[in-house]
């Protein structure tokens, strides 16, 4: 019999209109969804902040880990999209931060806009607890 999906929802004002939640498990695996730097008002956080917009994806992708009992050390990949490679310095320091004793595969890709222009960044994370 298949195991029952476990999801969390996070403040995005998108999920609900979309149709999607902030991450979900199935079994030994949690993926989570494009993580926008989102403030907990809803508000784009840290707009024109290409590091500080980076901190706070990660800390949304932790608190969805959390609640589905895993963490950050459980992630094996990660996908980034920013809308100007030339940050990826910044962007690169935030994720290492949070990564650099345990790093996950890892892709950082520009694309040409994200769902808000303030937001700098978005990114995804799977994480294998097995």
């Amino acid at each position: 019999m298949p195991r029952k999906a476990q999801r969390v929802h996070s403040v995005a004002p998108w999920e609900s209109e979309v149709g999607y939640c902030r991450a979900i498990r199935r079994g030994d695996h949690i993926w989570v969804t494009g993580t926008a730097p989102v403030a907990p008002d809803g508000s784009v956080f840290a707009p024109g902040d290409p590091y500080r917009q980076t901190v706070r994806c990660l800390e949304i992708i932790s608190q969805a880990l959390a609640a589905l009992g895993a963490s950050t050390a459980d992630v094996v990949r990660t996908r980034m999209f920013c809308t100007d490679i030339r940050q990826w310095r910044e962007i690169g320091r935030a994720h290492g931060e949070v990564f650099r004793d345990q790093p996950p595969a890892t892709t950082l890709v520009e694309v040409r806009s994200l769902i808000d222009p303030a937001m700098l960044i978005e990114i995804e994370a799977e994480a294998y607890l097995g």
